[in-house]
């Protein structure tokens, strides 16, 4: 059955995939932004142009709509979350909040994270902090991760599924640069400063991530899942990897972890692996790394050339 579905982001990256892969199943769909960016949907959406953070303008954007599911790609603080509860409490059949890998940063090492690893209901929120600073986006994007699934799980008002991405790599609209980075490096013939060639990190294709997304929407299960390809892969693996795709010699070198300015964007002192095992007993199968990685690497190298 054709659902009417909101997207609160969605021009850009993933998110942009989320909205192609939903208007190919024929649902009916609307975006959220601020209007900055340009999308190449034409007339096959509706938009509204409306600041996510102003609650006021959400309010009135959102007064009279009932959707069948809401995508929130923009859910970055406890005070996003509150304003969507205010909002969207008892107008959706399904919230699918777009979380991440990195929120187990919080949580005790594993070497494998399972989603109760994360002691939401435990996490601290703090409301007074300026989470809407732009200086403070960078610093404060884990925390604000955390604590937007804590307010929304505490809340209970929201038909909630948290999806935590693994960090997800693409072509040239990868605009985070990270998978860039290692790539311009071995070009560069650069050396690799690492902490700790054997901590091992999730990673997803971008398609991979908007075509979960689009399969967790039309589910009906609720809370956290991990979402992650097969194949985790360091940093040290992944530079190699990309070396041997672009026929050079990788060049690295160990430092120590706490080596300020010197490591690289997936270099971690522990493992940052999700354990997907909800995902899969849940019906989704995952694809493995190597089934992809070297398109990506490619991608990238072109667009250093």
């Amino acid at each position: 059955m054709p659902k009417n579905i909101l997207v609160i982001g969605g021009t850009r990256y993933f998110g942009k995939l989320l909205v192609q892969r939903l208007l190919r199943a024929g649902h009916s769909v609307t975006i959220a932004t601020r209007g900055y960016a340009p999308d190449p949907f034409g007339k096959r959406i509706a938009r509204i142009r409306v600041d996510r953070r102003n609650e006021h303008a959400m309010r009135n954007a959102f007064r009279d709509a009932r959707f069948d599911i809401v995508y929130d790609q923009m859910c970055y603080s406890p005070l996003d979350a509150a304003i969507s509860v205010r909002v969207f409490a008892g107008k959706v059949g399904r919230y699918v909040m777009t979380s991440t890998i990195d929120a187990y940063r919080e949580a005790a090492p594993r070497e494998a994270f399972r989603e109760s690893d994360l002691p939401v209901l435990a996490q601290p929120i703090d409301t007074t902090y300026p989470w809407h600073d732009p200086a403070r986006a960078i610093e404060s994007y884990v925390a604000g991760k955390v604590q937007a699934e804590a307010y929304l799980v505490r809340d209970g008002s929201l038909p909630l599924a948290t999806v935590r991405l693994a960090h997800v790599l693409g072509g040239p609209e990868d605009f985070t640069g990270r998978l860039a980075h290692y790539v311009d490096l071995v070009r560069m013939k650069g050396t690799l400063r690492y902490a700790d060639a054997a901590a091992r990190v999730s990673f997803m294709e971008a398609q991979e991530a908007a075509d979960f997304l689009a399969w967790a929407g039309m589910q009906d299960f609720r809370g956290p899942v991990n979402a992650a390809s097969d194949g985790a892969l360091s940093a040290c693996e992944l530079h190699a990897r990309i070396a041997d795709v672009l026929d050079e010699t990788p060049r690295s070198l160990k430092v120590a972890a706490q080596a300020p300015g010197l490591l690289s964007p997936f270099d971690f002192a522990t493992p940052l692996v999700l354990d997907t095992a909800r995902a899969k007993a849940l019906g989704y199968r995952f694809g493995h790394t190597k089934e992809w990685l070297e398109d990506v690497i490619r991608h990238h190298d072109l667009a250093f050339i």
